[in-house]
């Protein structure tokens, strides 16, 4: 406990038998359960973290593999069940630092939080300590992820070390979230809706400690935007339409639209122009309006996104 709030650390794993032992030491002893849910291992993953008999470790596992975000969810619905009050999410790849342990869930402990989450990109050394195309790919994803969840004072989107509540668990609709590398992400929008509060905690960033990962960014970040981009539109439809209404809507609609149509003009008058047509001044000026306003009304539509989102942090 701390605080006199029970806690669980959920530990999503797969075929990490060479370091899930390492990750459980490292969980302090506080806490009052350990869900390890193994994602169906090829190896000994599972074997190992049942291992601990002096340790409250109960062991999930998966048929097949479903991603990360399921094994996630698996945890925090075992959690809800037991009706643990804090859960803290740490990897078992031993990336995440148990000296940031309370840091992380403090926050959530006493009730100022929500959610809680690391940000690795706060960190002077970042640029050093993560591997650049990993940074790179984060530094997209997060700006793309402040813009679809609302969150627009949140940035290190994948970073996995975090906390939450659970009365937040409880709101949640948890089959609803993607399961796979963008869960993170997706959980961001689904928490926003929610109107929870979610703040970032400074952590220092651990690589080179044995751990692999099977993510490539090539197939990642395509995905994970796509993701977003509907991610965001639903955030649009259910918080701001459905179930209550703001005027940034017709910002967003009418900023897209005057933009894209903006693009098409422009394009289409270019390529009139490389064939040898002529083209009017007064065309071109109507590429640029419809360029100037949709910019204009997307950047007002965000302002006032972040206007009504600026207490849920």
């Amino acid at each position: 406990m701390i605080g006199g709030r029970t806690i669980a650390v959920v530990v999503p794993a797969f075929d990490e038998e060479e370091l899930i032992a390492e990750t459980i030491r490292g969980i302090p002893a506080f806490a009052d359960r350990i869900i390890v849910v193994d994602d169906a291992s090829g190896d000994e993953t599972a074997a190992r973290a049942r291992a601990f008999l002096d340790r409250p470790v109960e062991v999930i596992v998966h048929e097949r593999n479903r991603g990360v975000g399921a094994a996630i969810l698996s945890g925090y619905k075992r959690a809800l069940a037991e009706r643990i009050e804090v859960t803290v999410v740490m990897a078992g790849d031993n990336q995440m630092d148990p000296e940031e342990f309370e840091a992380i869930a403090g926050p959530v402990v006493r009730g100022e939080v929500d959610y809680a989450k690391a940000n690795r990109l706060i960190s002077g050394r970042a640029w050093e300590l993560i591997p650049r195309h990993r940074y790179l790919g984060n530094a997209v994803l997060s700006l793309l992820t402040k813009i679809a969840s609302g969150y627009w004072h949140v940035a290190d989107s994948q970073a996995g070390y975090t906390a939450i509540s659970f009365e937040t668990l409880e709101r949640l609709d948890l089959d609803r979230v993607y399961t796979r590398y963008g869960f993170p992400n997706d959980l961001l929008v689904h928490l926003n809706v929610c109107n929870a509060r979610v703040r970032d905690i400074p952590s220092r960033p651990v690589y080179g400690i044995g751990e692999r990962s099977g993510i490539r960014l090539h197939n990642v970040v395509p995905r994970i935007s796509l993701l977003l981009v509907r991610g965001f539109f639903w955030r649009m439809r259910e918080k701001y339409i459905i179930r209550d209404f703001h005027p940034l809507v017709f910002f967003y609609g009418l900023g897209f639209l005057m933009t894209f149509a903006g693009l098409a003009l422009g394009i289409l008058e270019t390529v009139l122009r490389l064939m040898g047509h002529g083209i009017t001044a007064a065309s071109v000026v109507l590429v640029a309006l419809l360029l100037i306003a949709g910019s204009q009304f997307t950047l007002f539509a965000m302002w006032f996104d972040m206007e009504s989102n600026k207490d849920l942090r």
